[in-house]
């Protein structure tokens, strides 16, 4: 066996058995197979394809090159959540609270941010104390008595995953359908719980650019998991506007507290409600789904959501909690963009404005970069709302102000308006079993 055989099968379209899949990813692993190699092997598998079993290998080889977190000691049906990637994306810092004050165990070790998708972790630390590195032992003794535990992943989860990915993302390759849901299979499979929500982006700032495109990976996605035992679904919900109102790390922890509060964004709170109710009936709390809802909107109405998120980050070693960091001071205010018409809002490009808050410092273009906690970006107004010349828009943060009229400026080349009024878009597109 040879991996020019393997490419030259993928070229033509042929399938590859479960050992040469097997002989790829170990080779390349090991360093016998080089990257020049797997780079013509990718780029034949993005044009060609992979099947069901040739997806199901993959995830496999990936899956097993690498640790598995057993959390079997958890008590109860343990739920996780994963994002596809977005722009405002604080869902997981409310779930979280969520579902764990409605008494089910939420274990989810997560990721950082790159490009203009921002990272659960990066947004933790920016808490003063907190830790997200926390062992194996200690994330399920602290799920065993909160109910509640965000980290990040062990260093050896999917090693496999790791190099394929950086190599897919410098030969263009990432946005194929079987090699996405490999990636993000693996992981999750590779950290044991029972039931797993997907929610997939779709639009203006997520990875997928049409719906059309988002069912077929919440498609592929939920087979998998099926065909690896676990109790999988996923929502495709809009991302052609920033969710919520807060981009950045600090900015966006503060937000997570007010929805947990009943005074946050209405689309965000709307988001992690309905992913919550379906997280609570995967877990066999509820049977209906609008049960469950109901007594997440007690756990907000009665404050034990809050307490759950600040007993969590309590546990994690913060030295403030969600009163403090509502207090807390963002980086400098160092622009604003202000409406250049009368009328409503019609677009805002929820791309344009993940770079732009990465520009001002709250994300990273490779993972060595440092962070600005404080930098930011806060939406006054989003999609269908009505506004008069010459008023903010967007307010932004940040300490390192040359870039900032160039920012700007690209900000407004992607907001457009109507004279007539808009409707906002729709968030929760559709749901995949």
């Amino acid at each position: 066996m040879h991996i020019n055989e393997l490419i030259e099968k993928k070229k033509h379209g042929q399938d590859l058995s479960s050992e040469e899949i097997h002989y790829w990813i170990q080779g390349y692993l090991k360093g016998e197979i080089k990257d020049y190699q797997v780079s013509a092997l990718l780029m034949a598998i993005y044009f060609q394809g992979l099947n069901e079993k040739e997806t199901y290998d993959l995830t496999n080889e990936l899956l097993h090159s690498g640790d598995t977190v057993d959390l079997s000691s958890i008590q109860g049906i343990k739920v996780d959540k994963h994002s596809t990637g977005g722009v405002g994306d604080t869902t997981s810092l409310v779930l979280g609270p969520l579902v764990a004050a409605a008494g089910c165990p939420f274990a989810k070790m997560s990721g950082r941010g790159l490009g203009h998708t921002g990272g659960t972790l990066d947004k933790l630390e920016a808490i003063q104390g907190l830790s997200v590195d926390l062992t194996v032992q200690d994330f399920i003794k602290q799920v065993n008595e909160i109910g509640l535990a965000i980290a990040g992943q062990t260093a050896n989860i999917t090693p496999g995953d790791k190099k394929l990915y950086s190599l897919r993302d410098a030969t263009q390759t990432v946005d194929n359908i079987s090699l996405i849901a490999a990636s993000i299979l693996s992981k999750k499979i590779a950290i044991g719980s029972d039931a797993l929500i997907l929610d997939v982006k779709v639009g203006d700032g997520a990875f997928m650019k049409t719906k059309e495109e988002a069912e077929k990976l919440s498609s592929a996605l939920v087979k998998l998991g099926k065909a690896f035992n676990r109790n999988v679904m996923a929502l495709i919900t809009s991302m052609e506007e920033p969710l919520g109102q807060a981009v950045g790390n600090l900015i966006e922890v503060q937000e997570a507290i007010r929805v947990l509060m009943g005074q946050g964004p209405q689309d965000l709170e709307d988001l992690c409600l309905n992913l919550g109710a379906k997280v609570l009936v995967l877990a066999k709390k509820f049977d209906q789904e609008d049960q469950a809802l109901e007594a997440l909107k007690e756990t907000i109405e009665n404050g034990q959501a809050l307490n759950k998120f600040n007993e969590m980050i309590k546990a994690q070693g913060a030295q403030i909690d969600a009163q403090g960091l509502l207090d807390q001071d963002l980086s400098p205010l160092l622009g604003q963009v202000t409406a250049q018409e009368d009328g409503y809002l019609a677009s805002l490009h929820a791309l344009t404005i993940g770079e732009a808050a990465r520009r001002l410092g709250a994300g990273r273009l490779t993972m060595e970069d440092v962070i600005d906690p404080g930098a930011g970006i806060y939406l006054v107004k989003k999609i269908g709302q009505k506004v008069t010349k010459g008023e903010t828009i967007l307010e932004l943060y940040g300490k390192d102000s040359s870039e900032i009229q160039e920012i700007i400026k690209d900000i407004q080349a992607a907001i457009s308006y109507s004279k007539d009024p808009v409707q906002a878009p729709t968030l929760i597109l559709h749901e995949v079993r």
